[in-house]
């Protein structure tokens, strides 16, 4: 298949990005950024296209209201993070209050050093190699007992570093009521 082409066009006051591909029908959408996008086969005259994202103007800016009253929702919905520096002095403060329960199984029994880090698939990640704690900066605005869970659960890889039955009876045994506090953290 030859590679799509992809040009910027504006017609009936709307402007949108034109990918020509081999598809049956014009495709147009909004995306959740409020950009538009159509598609077309390279037989379809420019024309015609332009004319079809015209014809449907109204459509796409009410779909463009509607992309931004959901991005406005979730930002305030979403908390605001703290400063990475704000976000490192919590995490510390949480993991030293739990440290002396993990003192004998951290590297050379000394407390870890902590990190604060802009994560997006973990909440926290542990090194042996280097003896490091790492917890995503958002973890922070998350309820304390999911926080405390992410602590306890990252303490717990030093003797366990994988996710067998040994190392979730030690979590339990550290946080009998660990699979609760762990539902917080999918609940958002």
């Amino acid at each position: 298949m030859a590679a799509e082409k992809v040009q910027e066009r504006c017609a009936g006051g709307v402007c949108y990005t034109l990918t020509r591909r081999r598809v049956r029908n014009i495709n147009l959408r909004v995306r959740a950024d409020g950009s538009v996008a159509a598609s077309a086969s390279a037989r379809v005259p420019i024309s015609y296209v332009d004319a079809f994202v015209a014809a449907r103007a109204d459509w796409v800016r009410a779909a463009q209201a509607k992309a931004a009253a959901r991005r406005e929702r979730e930002a305030a919905e979403q908390p605001a993070l703290p400063t990475k520096q704000e976000a490192l002095a919590h995490m510390q403060a949480l993991c030293r209050a739990y440290y002396p329960q993990f003192e004998a199984i951290c590297p050379g029994g000394h407390m870890p050093k902590i990190a604060v880090r802009d994560m997006n698939t973990r909440w926290g990640s542990c090194s042996l190699r280097t003896g490091t704690l790492a917890f995503a900066r958002r973890l922070c605005v998350m309820p304390m007992p999911a926080q405390e869970y992410v602590v306890v659960h990252e303490f717990c890889h030093f003797a366990h570093p994988n996710h067998g039955p040994a190392f979730w009876a030690a979590v339990e045994r550290a946080m009998p009521d660990y699979k609760q506090r762990e539902k917080l953290l999918k609940m958002r």
